[in-house]
């Protein structure tokens, strides 16, 4: 069992920066692949980005790619998502989610969720 706990969202003047943190519980942490996810104002969830165990490989969204960087403390057992360069199309409530199967970019892949952080960016 993994418990995800989010924090670091809040409001944001458009091409500002905001660090997302995930702080898992739980001895597996190492084992499992994270990934973080987002659902805009009337929209579905979607893909943000993921990262493996080791945390050598990480993908993203295309609409993120160059602006988002994924990583984690193995030690601190926590993932981050560094959100720079941030868009008012960005604005969405942030779900970070972990898995012991792989990378992962779809909803389905993730056995465990946060409860998400709220991401207003504000033009």
């Amino acid at each position: 069992q993994v418990q995800l706990a989010e924090s670091g969202g809040g409001l944001v003047q458009a091409g500002g920066s905001l660090r997302l943190s995930c702080a898992a519980s739980g001895r597996t942490f190492s084992t499992h692949y994270m990934g973080w996810f987002r659902q805009g104002p009337g929209k579905e969830r979607e893909f943000v980005a993921t990262i493996s165990t080791s945390g050598t490989n990480t993908y993203y969204a295309d609409s993120v790619k160059g602006r988002f960087t994924i990583s984690r403390d193995r030690a601190k057992n926590t993932v981050f998502l560094q959100m720079n360069s941030l868009k008012p199309e960005d604005t969405a409530v942030y779900y970070c989610a972990a898995n012991s199967h792989g990378l992962g970019y779809r909803n389905i892949e993730y056995d465990y969720w946060g409860q998400g952080t709220q991401v207003i960016v504000s033009s």
